[in-house]
């Protein structure tokens, strides 16, 4: 059994996709902007590297491969396992897309194949799933979590026995409440998924060419392409029941990463999770004045000056080669790359685009209610606030420059 290998597989979608993430993913891909002072897909690989004989981890995607050839190069080094982009020629839907690579994905002829989507945050409790489901057999073990009645129906629901685990029913964002229990789309697999798969594809086929002979087409009663195959709907529903799934429940954090505004809770989640899996990632103050005051749990990259006047925290992640000048606050923000904040600016609620600049005594703040597509302000790149101005609950694309103040605005 300890010789058995496993490998893992994050779906991280591609360029048609994350338009709720510009500004920030025009020029950078949504799972590369930075969670915590680590890209959002570097959190889900190094929970994969934490794996029992972790053989090597695929990214599956649409994006161009060149946008993630830095990335994959410099992370496989970093944790010395093979780590690939392949890329799609079209979206195939996950379970497609498994299916599609299937060959490769294989090649080590790995026992368990792990699936996990790059926009979800949790802790990844990847082992206890794999031990789980040994124990449980099947063909599969899905990671659960109970959440509010009223937020149920925005994911896919499912019913589990609560004694074995198995999964009973699934359905996907159901119009009326099915159960509070939600999938959070990290999954375990056998080999044998490859087959329930295949099963799909056949009875598609069929379809497709029995409604060829009477003259009507396949999108009469399924609304996606013929070779696009979902893991909830295809494989999931009508898997259930029949002791092939089984559900592990996480009792951690969770929360699906879709918006700028999820993004900045998740580095909250992120940032207090370094406590217990990487302490020596949140920042210190000092009692000397030779340091910033530090509130919370703080990211400041090696790199970042920061005049020992400023303010950090809490949940505040500063990326590389950032300046911060004297009497700054800054409070649960993501600062990127390359940004200078000048004296006494304040920055809330707010993600800040690369190399922009805030000018003195200006503030760059939102509600900070995650939900609203304004709780948060976002500048994108290269975005110039100059001095004495005030962006509140506002969007501004990139190359922007503002010199009078805006509020609950999108500037184009």
């Amino acid at each position: 059994m300890s010789e058995e290998k496993v490998v893992a597989v994050i779906m991280v979608g591609g360029p048609t996709k994350g338009t709720r993430f510009r500004p920030l993913s025009f020029n950078t891909p949504k799972p590369l902007i930075p969670l915590a002072g680590q890209p959002m897909i570097h959190h889900p690989i190094s929970a994969c590297k934490k794996i029992s004989n972790l053989a090597q981890i695929f990214l599956i995607g649409f994006y161009e491969e060149r946008e993630f050839a830095l990335y994959v190069s410099s992370i496989s080094s970093e944790l010395k396992i093979p780590v690939r982009y392949l890329k799609e020629d079209k979206p195939h839907g996950s379970a497609g897309a498994l299916y599609y690579f299937r060959d490769r994905i294989m090649e080590e002829k790995p026992s368990h194949v792990f699936l996990l989507n790059c926009d979800v945050c949790c802790s990844f409790p990847l082992q206890d799933i794999l031990d789980a489901h040994r124990r449980y057999g099947g063909v599969g073990t899905m990671l659960v979590i109970k959440v509010s009645a009223e937020a149920a129906s925005q994911f896919g629901e499912l019913i589990a026995d609560p004694d074995t685990k198995e999964l009973l029913h699934y359905t996907e964002k159901p119009e009326t409440f099915v159960s509070d229990l939600i999938n959070c789309g990290v999954y375990v697999f056998t080999s044998d998924i490859f087959k329930a798969i295949e099963g799909v594809y056949e009875q598609m086929r069929e379809t497709s060419s029995n409604y060829q002979i009477s003259n009507h087409f396949l999108s009469a009663t399924r609304s996606v392409p013929a070779d696009f195959v979902r893991l909830d709907q295809d494989i999931l529903s009508p898997l259930a029941g029949k002791k092939q799934l089984y559900t592990y429940e996480n009792k951690d954090f969770w929360e699906q990463i879709k918006t700028p505004g999820k993004s900045l809770k998740c580095s909250e989640l992120y940032l207090s999770q370094f406590h217990q899996t990487s302490p020596h990632l949140l920042a210190s103050g000092d009692s000397t004045n030779k340091k910033p005051m530090i509130v919370g749990d703080v990211y400041i990259h090696p790199s970042v000056k920061i005049h020992p006047t400023a303010k950090i925290g809490p949940n505040v992640s500063i990326s590389a080669n950032v300046r911060v000048g004297p009497g700054v606050r800054l409070i649960s923000c993501i600062i990127l790359d390359d940004v200078e904040i000048k004296d006494n600016a304040v920055v809330i609620n707010a993600i800040i685009g690369w190399k922009s600049s805030i000018g003195r005594w200006s503030r760059v703040q939102a509600s900070g209610d995650y939900n609203e597509r304004l709780g948060i302000s976002i500048l994108g790149e290269a975005v110039t606030v100059e001095d004495e101005v005030a962006v509140v609950g506002s969007i501004v694309l990139q190359n922007k420059t503002l010199n009078v103040s805006v509020q609950d605005d999108i500037i184009l």
